[in-house]
């Protein structure tokens, strides 16, 4: 069904109304797992709203924001900042790394110079400090789990945007270099050769992919990260022509295996698995960037647009997106784990949600 922009507008504002209820909703599962697995031993409260999940979100805002000017956007992120800098930051790791991105873009729009110190040493943090694996890559290493030697694909969205964006803004060359082999190091490990999907991750402790899982949202980071990486920063031409090469051979097996509703199943190649709804966000709003930036074919548009009825219906009246799978950890042992993951509503789907329909708004005009 064709949508009219102001019918995606309309939407939107209804997504952004319902963000900041899930922004400060309380993961009690999450909090209770931290009161024993720690890896900092520090005030839990400092995790409670700054991690992945808030910071993805955070980035949906501060999109909504550049492409509307609207002031009450702005509001949200300097309201969520000041709030969390008061209660205190929490230690660095990959996913507490996240809520940067929109901080480190508000910096630069504010000047503000606290944002910006704050960003600048967690820049030269990731770049000097941050624990490596074999061949120099970012460790997956978080809150809870020290994942020694591994590499996870949700890492170039987590926390390698960040650096490279810090790049741009700084003028520092070397966080872009690093930015580039990162991509190219997980395109390495990561990406299937015969499909082009991404593993959830790789570990340098036994050389293997776990359970060769072709988990959905972990595809879907990439989907996004990619182009995302590529409108942020000037790479070099082949890097440039690389990862575009990696991102192309991922989507043409996507669109094979999308649903005929719009949506994606959150194993993307195992259609038993249940349709997931930030994953469908996350490969739509990529593939629809892409084909934005002429890179993508533009029939690929056609199949992203498929899933915007699918994700209205996934939306109840209050804006809040359901059919989410929780916060998802490596299936070590079998790909069954990640159809156990619970279904709850969480701010990471909103913001792929507004991610997605802003990128249908270029296609509605």
């Amino acid at each position: 069904m064709q949508h009219t922009a102001a019918e995606i507008d309309m939407q939107m504002k209804k997504y952004l109304d319902s963000f900041e209820k899930v922004l400060y909703e309380e993961d009690s599962q999450f909090l209770d797992g931290m009161k024993t697995r720690s890896l900092a031993n520090d005030d839990i409260r400092r995790y409670q709203f700054w991690e992945w999940t808030q910071g993805v979100g955070l980035f949906g805002v501060w999109k909504l924001y550049r492409e509307t000017g609207e002031k009450r956007y702005m509001d949200i992120l300097i309201s969520y900042y000041e709030r969390q800098l008061k209660v205190g930051l929490p230690a660095k790791n990959v996913n507490t790394v996240t809520p940067l991105l929109a901080m480190s873009y508000v910096a630069e729009e504010l000047k503000n110079d606290t944002y910006m110190a704050i960003c600048r040493e967690w820049a030269e943090w990731i770049y000097k400090d941050f624990p490596r694996t074999k061949e120099g890559g970012l460790q997956h290493i978080t809150s809870d789990s020290i994942n020694e030697g591994e590499l996870w694909d949700d890492t170039l969205f987590m926390t390698v945007l960040f650096l490279a964006n810090m790049g741009r803004i700084l003028g520092e060359q070397k966080y872009i270099d690093e930015a580039e082999y990162q991509f190219l190091l997980h395109v390495k490990y990561l990406a299937d050769r015969k499909t082009g999907l991404w593993y959830h991750g790789w570990t340098f402790k036994g050389d293997h992919n776990f359970a060769g899982a072709f988990w959905g949202r972990g595809n879907c980071w990439v989907t996004a990260a990619i182009p995302e990486f590529l409108a942020m920063v000037s790479c070099s031409a082949g890097v440039k022509k690389f990862l575009i090469g990696a991102w192309r051979r991922q989507v043409e097996t996507l669109v094979r295996l999308q649903e005929d509703n719009g949506m994606w199943h959150t194993l993307v190649d195992d259609p038993d698995s249940y349709l997931e709804a930030s994953a469908t966000c996350g490969f739509a709003y990529g593939i629809l960037k892409g084909v934005h930036m002429g890179f993508g074919e533009k029939a690929w548009a056609d199949n992203a647009l498929k899933a915007i009825d699918a994700i209205m219906e996934a939306t109840d009246e209050e804006g809040v997106v359901h059919q989410v799978s929780y916060g998802t950890p490596m299936g070590r042992e079998s790909k069954d784990f990640y159809k156990q993951i619970a279904l709850k509503p969480m701010p990471y789907g909103q913001a792929m949600a507004m991610l997605f329909f802003m990128e249908c708004r270029k296609f509605a005009e």
